[in-house]
């Protein structure tokens, strides 16, 4: 029996969790490194794309763990033989994987100055109004139950058809993007969440990335997005009610 095929993929694998691990590592640093202002300086243009940056490195950090599995089941998929060639259509697919939360970095980062201007962002860079807080928490809640959700969830559980289907057709960078797109319908709530918690807050940041990796990866996982669901309503319910 020919094993040059199985050895070769399975380096192919190895190389391509390493090179995973060695990103989301340098993320974390620079989050963990990140000085935090005690006061928000002047949005001018250095500072809006400072912030800009940060979001960006912290897509990286929380999102990109849960890809783990994504990535390793497109490593089994035909192609030619080769780790430079694995190498490089695993950083294609996640080019355009973090091409849609880079649009999410964009939008967060216009929010995070719309809510400075209001008055409505604390130097941690959480939202200081009971009322936001609360709603995000309810909102938050209540889309871990919509269809939505659970048709996205569904797909990140279990790409492998998609991935088959889509890898030939649009190609690594393509298959990312629309990966991508199924993914920020599953999560993107959970990371408006980080207004709560505070933007820059490493805690709320591991938090996040621990209950998207549970639910796409335990094999209850849509069970637990529904868990999760229902104490955020909680949280958000309770919060809101305080402020009687």
């Amino acid at each position: 029996m020919n094993r040059a095929p199985t050895v070769n993929l399975k380096h192919d694998q190895a190389l391509t969790l390493s090179a995973l691990m060695v990103v989301v590592v340098l993320a974390w640093t620079y989050l963990w490194l990140g000085p935090t202002p005690a006061i928000l300086p002047p949005w001018r243009l250095g500072y809006t794309v400072i912030v800009f940056i940060m979001w960006l490195v912290m897509m990286v950090a929380v999102m990109l763990p849960s890809v783990t599995r994504v990535l390793l089941l497109a490593a089994t998929l035909d192609r030619p033989t080769g780790s430079l060639f694995a190498l490089r259509s695993m950083a294609e697919f996640v080019a355009g994987y973090l091409v849609v939360w880079l649009g999410f970095g964009l939008a967060a980062t216009v929010a995070e100055w719309a809510l400075d201007e209001a008055g409505l962002l604390s130097a941690t860079m959480m939202t200081s109004d009971r009322i936001l807080a609360g709603s995000l928490l309810l909102y938050a809640g209540v889309y871990e139950w919509t269809p939505l959700k659970q048709v996205c969830l569904t797909h990140c559980r279990a790409p492998q058809e998609f991935l088959a289907l889509h890898w030939q057709r649009s190609g690594p960078f393509g298959t990312g993007l629309r990966h991508g797109l199924f993914c920020f319908g599953c999560c993107w709530m959970l990371m408006a969440l980080l207004f709560v918690g505070g933007v820059m807050d490493l805690t709320c940041m591991a938090a996040i990335a621990v209950v998207i990796l549970v639910e796409k990866s335990l094999p209850r996982g849509i069970w637990a997005s529904r868990l999760i669901g229902t104490a955020l309503i909680a949280g958000g319910a309770v919060t809101l009610a305080a402020l009687r």
